[in-house]
């Protein structure tokens, strides 16, 4: 759009054109009393003889065709995925095999809010948030953050994701089938993942799944030079601080569970990709289906943090790379 005190305002090119057009001016005569080129005169004069007066505002700068342009089949994929799985532009990118770049100004050309201003879960308008201060440790077992997540055991014949939530929640209190216990172990550096799925959260049970964990670590060519984790009371016993080993612990500030947040991101992706990732019929299915996920979480799949690449590609020498 032109400046309101531009020598060639709409009214301005009106007026050059028509000094030249009606009143016969030269172009270059025309062009000096204008302060404008020869072309620049010679093009609105050639839109005022075609079109008149009408032909004098600015016209839209697009291109009148873009080869090069994502077709609407694909953008479809993206707000889709972008709708049902809430992922951002560099997951998405990953998936479609797209420059995060692309998706991102098809994302803002639809007007799709940013994913920390949504609900996680309802997808709902939230007051937008400061950009959170991340870092990342340079080698694999510089730090593993290790955590507890609480699930509801399903119910034999499935819970209320089949049969809905009326009949789900008439299950009697002493006939519901308890709480799993998931023990999760993530490598800072290059978010390799050990899990295990246990009956409780003891000092016992978090000690001996510790040892299990620092040994699958070793066993991918990784030595745990630190460990972090909350300040629950297994945590802070005397038989886990023996199973780390000679190890350093660390435990998060009080009531920062922000600072624990990469196994808490592992957590969520767990709960999204494995626990409430589609219906089962019992606990059993559902615990089948557990290493499977793990194997795709650390193997295939494609961690936005590591740029696309899954955990297995940052471990040099890891065992069972190419599986």
């Amino acid at each position: 759009m032109s400046h309101a005190n531009a020598p060639l305002t709409p009214t301005g090119r009106l007026r050059l054109a028509r000094c030249i057009v009606d009143d016969g001016w030269p172009l270059r005569r025309a062009a000096d009393r204008f302060n404008v080129s020869v072309t620049t005169a010679q093009r609105w004069a050639g839109r005022y003889r075609q079109h008149g007066k009408a032909a004098m505002v600015d016209r839209s700068s697009r291109p009148t065709s873009c080869p090069r342009q994502l077709d609407r089949r694909t953008e479809r994929w993206i707000m889709g995925l972008r709708v049902s799985r809430r992922w951002g532009p560099a997951r998405i990118g990953y998936r479609l095999r797209l420059n995060p770049a692309t998706v991102h100004k098809v994302l803002t050309r639809h007007h799709a809010p940013r994913l920390s201003w949504t609900d996680p879960a309802t997808g709902a308008r939230l007051r937008a948030k400061p950009a959170p201060r991340r870092y990342e440790h340079e080698a694999p077992g510089d730090l593993v953050h290790v955590d507890v997540k609480k699930l509801g055991q399903i119910p034999d014949g499935g819970g209320h994701r089949i049969h809905g939530r009326a009949k789900g929640n008439r299950i009697k209190k002493a006939a519901r089938p308890g709480t799993a216990f998931i023990h999760n172990a993530v490598d800072d550096h290059s978010r390799l993942a050990y899990a295990e799925i246990l009956a409780d959260e003891r000092k016992e049970t978090a000690s001996a799944f510790c040892a299990r964990a620092n040994a699958y670590f070793v066993s991918c060519g990784i030595t745990v030079k630190r460990v972090l984790t909350d300040n629950g009371s297994a945590y802070r016993s005397e038989a886990f601080a023996a199973a780390l080993g000679p190890g350093v612990h660390k435990r998060t500030r009080p009531y920062r569970p922000q600072t624990n947040g990469k196994v808490g991101r592992f957590n969520r992706t767990l709960e999204q990709e494995w626990a409430y990732a589609r219906p089962y019929r019992s606990e059993a299915e559902r615990v089948a289906a557990f290493p499977s996920f793990l194997h795709t979480n650390n193997h295939h799949r494609g961690h936005t943090a590591l740029k696309g690449a899954s955990p297995a590609e940052r471990v040099p020498n890891f065992c069972g790379h190419n599986s």
